[in-house]
Formats: structure tokens, C-alpha cells, sequence
């Protein structure tokens, strides 16, 4: 079914963050929405408000007439939904198209121009600086984000007019390959997921996959010196990239009053004078990718140089809370070792001679199981750590594993410590602190706005 063709657009659990951005974006290309979802939530009846007929009650009746038509309604349904459902079993029954929200997007690559990026780290910050230069250029996009723009204050972009969408591209559960990019940046493939993986060689082998989907006539750039063979089709150009070298990279880095700059070189035109909007080394690299897709799509020279300088960053990415001459509070998603080492030593490169403490929650047994001794390495490059208990999200725990792990390699001369999370508070009071950063992807960001109060108030 082509998403241009289709009419209406059902969703069963259409309340959801991801689930309610495919709403959005359909209801901006003009289709019939509506749909389902167990309760009514703030944004369930935002979107009735936008003009989806959503109802809260399972029940075949109250589907509108507008969406049963097996010809022109596409069914799009969250794993969360239990096949069971009746009205789920209505649209399996009379033979509707039905797809879950990855192959959606998929669809969307299929009919637009899929700016995408992949890669274990990095990628959301870099897919969303590529839509904000997409979105402030002539060219616009739509673009379905991992993260919360701090520049618009959500995850979905819209526009009527671009046949650009940018998409972050998961490798969690193989769900980017129901995606058929036009170009896509790979950041890295440091082995991750091996729960789900097994093998560093079964990860690579899914990224190598991926990169065959990219459209003839489209673009891969991969990060110079991955350990990734690719296997593009035929008449699809190869770029690479790095901070320091490859076809994009930048040139004349000057770092001077908490500020970023550096010439930007690309072969498809150099940008000199780029400002980050963002002063963390990392987004160099980061901000180059972005800018060689803005260049691709079609963006001039002065709209990419004004939009970098106005990037604000997203949420929990290097996301700074307080920043004065007394205290430094940032907080950050970092939850693999290589993420983690980048975010300290872009933090060492900008506060040198201050002592830089970290609290560390990790995240995933299997993840601590497999990488601890890389965790450790990481987090030596810090003066002081604390270290809480793993978040287990979906996992059970295993038995031997736990954050003493981490603990046990780290550099026997730093300060570091083991705390509960309901002690985290009480440590914090009595150590000295200059710079603080939380790191991991689990709940550590609960207590984020409980320790802004409390630095802030010292």
C-alpha cells in the first residue's frame, strides 16, 4: 500500500509518544484518522482536538465508517495491543493492511526521502541537528526523532511542502531494516544489544544489511575507520566522515570563552565560521554528519551556518541544567562505554583544571555482564564517580552481576563510591562539587529536577 494512495489511517494504541507523532504527521497530509486507546490521557485529547475520531472503549461498533474500507485504510497497531483485541481481529478478518510502527516509517522512506541515521551512539543528537538545519533551510522536512528537541519541544517535525523525513534509525530489535534510505549516516557500530544479537559478528552483519536498503541514486556516510564492510547497490555514493579527516570533516577547531568554532570541510561545498549551538566537542563530529545531510537535501552554505549556531540540543543529550561560574550540572543519556568516554573527555576538554564527578546508573544486566571492564576504563577518566544499581527495564537480574562489577576495575586512586538511589541526595550534600554530570538511560533523569534544586541552592 503507498502511503500517498491511502485515504484513512487506524491506529489501535494511538495515544502512545510514537504512535501519536504517525498520527500527527497523517493528519497533516490531509487523511482521515482515528483510532483507539484504552484511556483518555492529555495527549489523546489533544489529538481528538487536532481532528483524530479516537475512542477510548474496545468495541467494533464505535469504529467510524470512514476507516472501513479495506482498500483505501491502512491499520497501524502497537506490539502492546494483545491479538485478541477485538477490533484488531475485525481488520485481521476482513483483510486489511495492517503494520506496526516501524514498518510505517519504513512505508514513509518508500514514498518520501528518508534522511536517516543509524548507529550505536549518536544518533539522536545528530539526526535531530540534521532536521533543525532541514527545518530552518528552504528545503523543510518532516522528521520522526529519538529525542526531544530542545529547539521545538517535541519529536515530530512537520512539513506540508518537503518530501524530506528524517528518521532515527533503530538497530535495537532490526527495526531499520524495514527502512529504505535516500541517505543515511552510520555513527558507529561499537557492539550493543548482545542480548538480543548474541554475536559482535550477527551486529555487524544487521548494519551491513542496512546499508544494502539505501535507494540507488542515495547516499551512505559512514564514519571513517568503522569496522563495517558495506554492501551498497549500485549508484549509491559512499562518503566518509570524522572530526579530524575523510571526505567531511572539520578544520581550524577554536575553542576559546565556552564557545566551538571550525571550518567545515565537505566536497560539496565548504562552510567556514561554524559556531555549535551546543559547545561540546562531540558535536563537532556529530555536526558534521548533520550538515553533510543538509547539504545533500539541499541547504545553503548561510542557512547551515545560522542553523548550527541555534541548535539547542535535546533532552538528556550533554543537556546542561545549570552552568555558572560556582557550579556545573549537566545531564546525559550515555549508557554504552564508548558513549560515556566521549561525554567525558568533551567535558574535560571544556572545564580542564575543575574536578569533574559522575553519577552512573547502569542500565541492563546483560549490557554490565558484557561490557563491565569497559565501563570501568571509561569511568576512570573521571576524579570521582558514584555508582548506583543497575536498571534492570526489561530484564531479570542475573545472579554475580551487579554495578560492584564496575566498582571492583575501576582506577584504585579515584574517589568513588556505591550509593542507592535513595541515598543519591543525601551523598550529593556532603561531597564538594565543581562540575556533576548523571549518566544512563534509566530513571537516573527522575531525580535530575530534585538535584538542580538542591545545587542550585548552595
Amino acid at each position: 500500500m503507498n502511503v500517498n494512495t491511502i485515504e484513512a489511517v487506524y491506529f489501535i494504541g494511538a495515544g502512545g509518544i510514537g504512535m501519536s507523532a504517525l498520527v500527527r504527521y497523517f493528519l497533516s497530509k490531509g487523511k482521515k484518522v482515528g483510532g483507539y486507546d484504552r484511556t483518555p490521557t492529555e495527549l489523546t485529547e489533544k489529538l481528538i482536538a487536532e481532528g483524530a475520531a479516537i475512542h477510548y472503549e474496545e468495541n467494533v461498533s464505535l469504529i467510524p465508517a470512514d476507516f472501513l474500507n479495506p482498500a483505501k485504510t491502512l491499520v497501524v497497531y502497537t506490539p502492546a495491543i494483545p491479538a485478541t483485541h477485538q477490533e484488531l481481529a475485525y481488520f485481521n478478518e476482513h483483510h486489511f493492511e495492517i503494520k506496526k510502527r516501524a514498518q510505517v516509517l519504513g512505508m514513509l522512506t518508500h514514498t518520501e526521502k528518508g534522511m536517516c541515521v543509524a548507529g550505536t551512539h549518536g544518533k539522536t543528537t545528530t539526526s535531530t541537528m540534521a532536521a533543525h538545519l532541514l527545518h530552518q533551510s528552504h528545503v523543510g522536512c518532516n522528521a520522526f526523532l529519538g529525542g526531544i528537541s530542545k529547539n521545538y519541544g517535541t519529536n515530530l517535525l512537520l512539513s506540508s511542502e518537503s518530501d524530506y523525513v528524517v528518521i532515527e534509525a533503530d538497530e535495537f530489535d532490526r527495526s531499520f531494516h524495514w527502512l529504505t534510505p535516500y541517505a543515511t549516516v552510520i555513527t558507529a557500530v561499537d557492539s550493543d544489544h548482545l542480548d538480543i544479537y548474541g554475536t559482535r559478528e550477527a551486529y555487524l552483519e544487521s548494519f551491513r544489511k542496512y546499508t544494502s536498503l539505501i535507494q540507488p541514486g542515495g547516499y551512505l556516510i559512514i564514519k571513517q575507520g568503522l569496522e563495517l564492510q558495506p554492501d551498497v547497490q549500485p549508484g549509491v555514493t559512499v562518503y566518509t566522515y570524522s572530526e579530524k579527516e575523510g571526505d567531511f570533516h572539520a578544520e581550524n577547531v577554536r575553542i576559546s570563552n565556552g564557545e566551538i568554532y571550525f571550518d567545515y570541510v565537505s566536497p560539496l561545498g565548504n562552510i567556514s565560521d561554524i559556531r555549535l549551538g551546543v559547545p561540546v566537542y562531540i558535536n563537532i563530529e556529530n555536526g558534521i554528519a548533520a550538515m553533510a545531510l543538509a547539504q545533500i537535501g539541499g541547504a545553503t552554505p548561510e542557512e547551515i551556518r545560522q542553523a548550527m549556531a541555534t541548535f539547542k540540543g535535546v533532552d538528556r543529550r550533554f543537556d546542561f541544567k545549570i552552568k555558572n561560574e560556582h557550579i556545573v550540572f549537566l545531564s546525559d543519556y550515555a549508557h554504552h562505554p564508548a558513549e560515556i568516554r566521549q561525554s567525558i573527555l568533551s567535558i574535560r576538554m571544556l572545564y580542564p583544571d575543575k574536578k569533574i564527578t559522575a553519577v552512573f546508573q547502569p542500565h541492563l544486566y546483560t549490557r554490565t555482564r558484557d561490557f563491565y571492564q569497559d565501563f570501568a576504563d571509561s569511568l576512570s577518566l573521571l576524579d570521582e564517580v558514584i555508582l548506583l544499581d543497575i536498571y534492570p527495564a526489561r530484564e531479570q537480574p542475573i545472579p554475580g552481576v551487579t554495578s560492584q562489577l564496575i566498582y571492583d576495575n575501576l582506577r584504585p586512586d579515584m574517589k568513588k563510591y556505591m550509593c542507592r538511589k535513595e541515598d543519591l541526595l543525601d551523598m550529593l550534600k556532603s561531597l564538594p562539587l565543581e562540575v556533576l554530570i548523571t549518566l544512563g538511560a534509566g530513571d537516573i533523569d527522575n531525580y535530575v529536577p530534585q538535584i538542580y534544586e538542591l545545587l542550585n541552592n548552595r
